[in-house]
């Protein structure tokens, strides 16, 4: 008989269940999928300080030999707080749902329950992905927001700082001017590179996500195809650079055609669109709080948690529930960067 007794087995514990989560194949999306961009940022606390100071070098006017050297000034500092977010949802499994499960013994019944506990929380974590992608998305763009449109977090308003004019790349132009789209690759380069005040170094790469219509126009634009003849990798752009939701790198800048979801409104660039970002700056942390239990009081926070809610009264169903607390920031939105296709 299988009862709800199975859930007093360890393998359903806190800390048994949110180790599982760490074995799953998870995938969070394109944003997260490349390396160097977001920085994970555990900590042990529901807040988080951010530090700014301004540290830029000066030049030394010359002075009289045996004069006193002029002094230099202590940095300016100022820093500011901000709150992680909670993400929560739950799955319940009720009785009625397992009243057919044939149990030969609390073994099968075991390993049954954490088959039907681990789907549960695969569905729950796809919709995890598809909130945390919807963040990190925020965080290139400027503003963290919620599930409904509402923003959680300005970045140029808490910082002081203002995301540069759209730059219009003019792709419908049926006569362009030579040059003229590197040249708009060298001015987000150069601009964000003076925005992040050396942050990153040598280190920093410069990527793109483009939406449809913007990446059609500019994979096709005279200028970037005539880049790409007469050299080995002009057979790498027939056989696949420039097709649909790929990449590929063109004045020092690696373009992507991002894909959001099919209904181009929950998650995505705008189908004329582009916006650029900085990779290996560290400008993009995502700070990790510890759970609201016990289990994880002054922990080093995690990304995910997951334990099972029993149904104390009526014995009739149980609620695998995963959390997580994290915080997607932006630290530099002067470096982020923005275009349009006409």
């Amino acid at each position: 008989m299988l009862t709800m007794d199975v859930f007093n087995d360890s393998a359903f514990s806190g800390i048994s269940l949110t180790a599982a989560l760490d074995k799953f194949d998870y995938v969070p999306g394109y944003l997260g999928s490349i390396r160097g961009l977001f920085t994970p940022t555990p900590v042990r606390t529901t807040a988080i300080w951010i530090e700014e100071r301004a540290n830029a070098p000066a030049l030394i006017q010359t002075s009289p030999r045996g004069a006193e050297p002029k002094q230099k000034g202590g940095d300016q500092r100022k820093a500011r707080a901000f709150n992680t977010v909670r993400l929560a949802e739950a799955s319940r499994i009720t009785a009625d749902e397992l009243q057919n499960i044939r149990a030969f013994g609390s073994e099968t019944e075991l390993k049954t329950m954490q088959v039907e506990v681990a789907r549960r929380q695969l569905k729950i974590m796809q919709d995890f992905d598809l909130t945390f992608e919807n963040m990190r998305l925020g965080a290139i763009l400027g503003k963290t927001v919620d599930a409904d449109g509402s923003v959680i977090y300005d970045w140029e308003t808490e910082f002081g700082q203002t995301v540069p004019a759209e730059i219009d790349f003019d792709l419908d132009n049926a006569n362009p001017a030579s040059g003229v789209i590197r040249k708009k690759c060298n001015q987000v380069r150069r601009s964000m590179l003076k925005a992040l005040k050396g942050l990153g170094g040598s280190r920093v790469e410069i990527h793109a996500i483009c939406g449809d219509a913007f990446w059609d126009d500019f994979v096709n634009h005279p200028e970037v195809i005539k880049t790409f003849e007469g050299w080995s990798a002009a057979a790498s752009l027939r056989e696949g650079h420039g097709g649909a939701y790929t990449s590929f790198n063109y004045g020092d800048i690696t373009w992507h055609n991002y894909r959001g979801t099919d209904d181009d409104t929950t998650l995505g660039v705008g189908s004329d669109k582009v916006r650029f970002f900085p990779v290996n700056a560290g400008i993009f942390p995502v700070a990790q709080a510890p759970a609201e239990t016990f289990d994880f009081v002054n922990t080093l926070g995690q990304p995910f948690y997951s334990w099972i809610i029993r149904d104390e009264k009526r014995n009739a169903w149980a609620d695998v529930e995963v959390y997580s607390y994290p915080l997607h920031i932006c630290t530099m939105p002067s470096a982020l960067h923005r275009g349009r296709r006409t």
